[in-house]
């Protein structure tokens, strides 16, 4: 069975991290994602997952040749994927005003770190760059250490590829209800911030103090914290809530204890935070994953990436699974019940599919040849 935009047309102007992961995205959702990656680049393996189930085309976009070629398979296409600096693409010809002038309903979007307009718009960076100026990576690590970077998961595949996501998709919504394209801008430091909601919004009322490493959520809370286990592995405790904290205690024989009496006592957390390190330190993790097994504790081991795709919930829900290649990968997510997300197609190798897209574009089989 199809997937939920089965019908659906992207061209991806080649780019790396967060607007391939779009892409990947729309794909594993039964789009046709086409996309363009440079002549000469035959490393299939290169990006095993990130770029599957997309059909590969091979031009080089800096001639105009290759250029024209890019236009002709954008005007069958519902969008149009580019991560180039503000103004690359315009100079290549492949900019917004020039594609949409031949198809007036497509939708173009734009991936970049720090946006299309700004003093910083023409500065490189990275997903650590963008975390650190919108506010994150300040609150990622403990009270008097060093901010704490989770990957590059936040900015690069959060805020910008899993928003542009959304942006593609809704403006598509949009241009097929009546309306036409628009360009969609799409800036990592932009959709950062914007998972920052919570946060903000309990710094406005006094829940959070804007200080790393003191907060209920950040590590300074001893019921939301990872705790060091006797085999130097760790176990992840978050039991916020009044009854799952009550049951933590439970399982460890804490009940009635007068240190964790008052569960949010601040002034009593560094005690309860030094009783909790003795007490995991006693066990080897995985016998602590046993001891809480079935518990209300919110207690869980901290996995490696390939312990979590043989965890037996994991497995059970096949959230990872072999793709056609034998790699073990993340299956699409969300889950559709009408219309399920086909399994992902293998990563194509660069340009596998050149002269079958550029037929469907209208070129014929000289221009095809000369390209």
């Amino acid at each position: 069975m199809a997937g939920p935009l089965d019908g659906v047309r992207v061209l991806e102007l080649g780019g790396i991290g967060p607007a391939p992961f779009c892409g990947m995205v729309l794909s594993d959702f039964g789009a046709d994602v086409i996309r363009v990656d440079r002549p000469g680049d035959r490393n299939p393996l290169a990006h095993p997952v990130l770029h599957r189930g997309r059909r590969s085309v091979a031009i080089d976009l800096k001639t105009p040749a290759g250029a024209a070629a890019a236009r002709r398979i954008a005007e069958s296409c519902d969008a149009v994927l580019e991560g180039f600096r503000p103004g690359v693409a315009e100079r290549l010809g492949l900019g917004p005003d020039e594609l949409r002038a031949a198809a007036p309903r497509l939708v173009y979007a734009r991936m970049t770190g720090w946006g299309q307009d700004g003093p910083l718009a023409q500065t490189p960076g990275h997903d650590i760059n963008y975390l650190a100026l919108s506010g994150a990576l300040g609150t990622f690590g403990p009270a008097g250490g060093d901010p704490v970077f989770p990957l590059n998961l936040v900015a690069d595949f959060g805020g910008g590829g899993m928003l542009l996501a959304l942006g593609v998709v809704s403006a598509i919504l949009r241009a097929r209800t009546g309306g036409e394209g628009q360009v969609v801008d799409a800036a990592m430091v932009d959709g950062t911030a914007l998972l920052l909601s919570m946060a903000f919004g309990f710094l406005s009322n006094g829940m959070w103090t804007d200080e790393r490493g003191t907060n209920f959520l950040d590590g300074a809370a001893p019921y939301y914290r990872v705790y060091r286990c006797s085999d130097g592995r760790h176990v992840a405790v978050g039991c916020i809530e009044a009854r799952f904290w009550a049951d933590l205690l439970r399982v460890l024989e804490l009940e009635g204890d007068p240190d964790f009496a008052e569960q949010n006592d601040r002034q009593r957390w560094p005690v309860m935070h030094r009783r909790l390190e003795k007490v995991f330190a006693a066990r080897p993790r995985d016998e602590w994953a046993g001891v809480f097994e079935g518990s209300q504790a919110c207690v869980t081991p901290v996995l490696s990436l390939n312990e979590a795709a043989a965890h037996p919930h994991n497995t059970a829900r096949g959230t990872y699974r072999p793709g056609p290649t034998g790699i073990v990968q993340p299956m699409p997510a969300p889950r559709f019940a009408g219309t399920p997300a086909p399994p992902p197609r293998a990563a194509p190798a660069p340009g596998e599919h050149t002269a079958e897209v550029l037929a469907e574009a209208g070129l014929t089989p000289e221009e095809i040849a000369a390209l």
